[in-house]
């Protein structure tokens, strides 16, 4: 169940995806920070609030995945969420060996982005 006090960071090298599911979780009710890159939110890990991180596969810089790879052995555990425009298969199942909560392929329904973040709560309360 989605509340104000749940904050997911959307890490999107794209304007348009980051505006447009940011829209779409605060139709949900969640608080929401934007970042355009890996470093960008690197550079404000220490005064994130996030609970879960969103996070671009193809991201220019660093890839969404070894960024994930890398908050992990930093010692952070937000659950990702991995989304992609790529059909790949090789790239969830990279995805997958990390550790993320979902991969979404874009453009993914609406429902599909909220049963991801159920299943990121349930991890967080682990």
């Amino acid at each position: 169940m989605p509340d104000s006090s749940y904050v997911v960071a959307v890490i999107d090298d794209s304007d348009v995806v980051r505006e447009a599911v940011a829209a779409l979780l605060a139709a949900h009710e969640y608080e929401v920070e934007l970042y355009e890159s890996a470093e960008e939110f690197l550079g404000a890990v220490a005064e994130t609030k996030a609970n879960c991180l969103l996070v671009d596969v193809q991201l220019g810089g660093i890839c969404g995945i070894e960024f994930g790879r890398g908050l992990a052995k930093a010692g952070f555990r937000f659950p990702i969420i991995f989304m992609t425009a790529s059909t790949d298969e090789s790239l969830r199942g990279r995805a997958m060996q990390c550790g993320c909560v979902a991969f979404l392929t874009k453009p993914f329904p609406p429902p599909a982005l909220t049963e991801a973040l159920c299943a990121a709560r349930r991890r967080s309360t682990l």
